[in-house]
């Protein structure tokens, strides 16, 4: 596909729009969609098909000023920008790029810690989404890592990047979270599950389409034998869903029998307070170093 052409088949030309990802940097499979960011002054996601791909649209304003965003916009490559609005954005982010990345990093570990603290009380009050908050700290510690190691957090492709990785104090908290997510548990007839489950959880929060990419993400990970992949990137799909709707979760209860399933959660509560201790104490080694770093 050309991507110079994605913004006027999405009706997108009247505004700056950008096209970032592994697509833009040529890390891409083949499963991958299009990720375009366009500065229309919107939020959210919107998820488009073009002929057999996917285009991910992400909505922003371009006076966000939030780490998460700004994080995100680093690697972005302008497609259209007649005021050369967002070229002036991504200038000044390419200055603040380390402190931009330092202040996501902290962020992705306070919310390691604060859903490692909620587990914990979960587990006191034996509420059954206490399986759910420690997966989400555990990816959320994930993120972190990857961002001090200066990668962009992406979980179709994340196992594959924690492979690669140097071995150094920091990155072996790898094996801690690939501990507590249970990776080693994926096989084709769990991943079946869990697909189903994803799909299903992802309707109920986002219902913008992006089931479709989940299932053809899923299809090829199966296809090309990488099941730790594919259960890394289902619970991943699965845990920024529930950021979405962390405030509102207990609202909805049903939800719990989507999520053990889609997030393949343990049900040993004496395991998950531990895992919670495990978690919390890496995220605070990790916090304590960067406050200690000049």
């Amino acid at each position: 596909m050309d991507v110079k052409q994605i913004p006027k088949l999405l009706s997108l030309s009247d505004f700056p729009v950008g096209f970032g990802g592994c697509r833009n940097d040529g890390t891409h499979f083949e499963c991958c969609e299009y990720d375009m960011t366009v500065m229309d002054g919107q939020s959210g996601e919107s998820i488009h098909r073009i002929a057999d791909d996917f285009v991910r649209v992400r909505h922003h304003s371009l006076d966000d000023s939030s780490s998460d965003v700004l994080y995100h916009l680093q690697d972005v490559s302008v497609i259209t920008d007649d005021q050369w609005t967002l070229r002036m954005l991504l200038s000044k982010i390419k200055e603040k790029k380390e402190s931009i990345t330092m202040s996501y990093a902290r962020s992705c570990l306070v919310d390691a810690g604060i859903f490692a603290n909620k587990a914990k009380d979960s587990v006191k009050l034996k509420d059954p989404f206490a399986g759910v908050c420690i997966k989400c700290a555990a990816y959320s510690l994930a993120d972190a890592i990857l961002c001090l190691n200066l990668k962009r957090p992406n979980p179709t492709h994340m196992m594959e990047i924690i492979r690669n990785m140097k071995t150094d104090k920091v990155n072996q908290k790898f094996s801690t979270i690939h501990q507590i997510l249970g990776i080693e548990r994926a096989s084709t007839s769990l991943l079946s599950r869990m697909v189903k489950s994803t799909i299903g959880f992802s309707d109920m929060t986002e219902n913008n389409g992006n089931s479709g990419i989940i299932q053809k993400k899923y299809e090829y990970f199966v296809a090309n034998s990488l099941l730790s992949d594919c259960y890394f990137y289902l619970g991943y799909v699965n845990r920024n869903n529930v950021l979405k709707i962390r405030n509102q979760i207990h609202k909805n209860p049903e939800f719990i029998h989507v999520l053990k399933v889609g997030l393949d959660i343990e049900s040993d509560l004496t395991v998950i307070d531990n895992q919670a201790t495990m978690l919390m104490q890496s995220a605070n080694e990790i916090l304590g170093n960067m406050k200690t770093q000049p």
